[in-house]
């Protein structure tokens, strides 16, 4: 992407896509990845897209999403919880490298939404930093238990909202391109049985609305 026009918002999310698409099939293409890309982008970057995720370690952004160097800009923490250095770091990625495409990825089974929910449940204790992880999820499981979500994509899809709903709102940067329409946000919930990456929220691209979670 270092020679060419930056795609657009609504472009990078169909490549992200394309991606997850390929990894799912099993016909991943494996770009950008060779000893010609790695001296392409020595030099410089320009990713078409900042990956907020979980830290999981079953979520490889660059493998899920069948892309290589250069092409995502990652951010992962434990929950995909925020702080300080995450929206600077998503901000770099937006108004530096100038990336289109913001993602917020969550996924199922995930250990930081489970915790908050034994914790919200029956007050199972937290030690040390992991506590402010459970803290920081614990909005999300409560929003879901008052609607009478009870299952585990509710849980994963409203920490996803949550999200993305902090960002936009704790980042006047951020907000400022999606309005403007340089950057657009989406929401993902992966699936770490078939792969698939499915749409939870989108602000600022025009892309088919989400099924209801």
């Amino acid at each position: 992407m270092t020679d060419t026009q930056p795609p657009t918002p609504r472009e990078a999310f169909e490549m992200l896509l394309a991606g997850n698409q390929r990894f799912v099939a099993g016909i991943p293409e494996h770009p950008n990845q060779d000893a010609a890309r790695r001296s392409e982008t020595a030099p410089s970057q320009a990713p078409f897209a900042v990956l907020f995720g979980c830290s999981d370690s079953r979520l490889a952004a660059e493998i899920i999403f069948d892309r290589g160097l250069g092409d995502l800009f990652v951010v992962r923490t434990a929950g995909h919880v925020m702080g300080p250095e995450v929206l600077g770091s998503i901000e770099y990625g937006v108004s530096v490298l100038g990336c289109p495409l913001v993602v917020v990825l969550g996924h199922d089974s995930c250990g930081a939404v489970a915790a908050a929910r034994a914790a919200v449940s029956d007050g199972a204790a937290v030690r040390g930093y992991v506590r402010d992880v459970v803290e920081k999820v614990t909005p999300s499981v409560l929003t879901a238990r008052a609607a009478g979500r009870t299952e585990d994509a509710d849980f994963i899809a409203e920490n996803v909202r949550h999200t993305v709903d902090l960002l936009l709102e704790r980042s006047h940067t951020l907000a400022h391109a999606v309005e403007v329409g340089s950057t657009a946000v989406v929401g993902l919930s992966y699936c770490l049985a078939d792969g698939t990456a499915h749409l939870v929220t989108v602000r600022g691209v025009d892309v088919p609305a989400p099924a209801a979670v």
